[in-house]
């Protein structure tokens, strides 16, 4: 049986094991530093992770990616059987698209804010501000579509000593990508990315 303990442990598993790997090669290739898996809801087991690949396409986001590399796979399972993970918060653009593929829920590990104020990349604010008049969380998290979460959240509200165990990990996550992003900041000058 699943409980939120398991379902913490392992979406942060996937961050660590399958989509921070993927996403340090696309940022070497100058992309930004976004990534999303889909995972079974039955065993939790690992579908599909993919990352941001921005230089092919701007709309390439790791979400949208991901979304088209499950969208070839033959004999793909139905959404509703599946959870849908993404590394930073999705924009507009991703949260309609996981809506469209008729997800039910997905599951951050950065915010809105984390992504302007650690990344140093402020559109999905900006856009949900100049478009909706939407301030940063304002949207719904819980609506007649899906289903959004924080695994930060999510982490916190177990108990120790489990609690301080994904919160370890959480911090070498957000460690890890703070220097991802170093990288890409570094080198975005380098590619033609519109809003990069």
């Amino acid at each position: 049986m699943m409980t939120p303990a398991t379902l913490t442990a392992r979406l942060i598993a996937v961050i660590e094991d399958d989509i921070l790997p993927l996403t340090a090669q696309g940022v070497a290739g100058g992309n930004k530093v976004f990534g999303a898996a889909i995972l079974r809801k039955s065993d939790l087991s690992l579908v599909l992770a993919e990352t941001n690949y921005e230089t092919e396409s701007p709309l390439w986001h790791g979400e949208i990616h991901t979304l088209q590399r499950f969208y070839e796979m033959p004999d793909r399972p139905a959404t509703t059987d599946l959870i849908f993970l993404s590394t930073h918060e999705p924009c507009t653009m991703c949260m309609s698209a996981i809506t469209w593929a008729g997800f039910d829920n997905y599951y951050y590990f950065f915010s809105h804010e984390d992504s302007r104020d650690a990344f140093a990349i402020p559109h999905d604010l900006r856009i949900m501000q100049e478009l909706y008049g939407l301030p940063p969380g304002g949207y719904r998290r819980d609506n007649a579509f899906w289903q959004a979460r924080d695994i930060g959240q999510m982490a916190a509200s177990e108990d120790a000593p489990l609690r301080d165990d994904l919160l370890a990990r959480i911090a070498a996550i957000r460690a890890r990508y703070a220097d991802l992003s170093a990288a890409y900041q570094t080198g975005k000058g380098d590619n033609d990315i519109p809003l990069n």
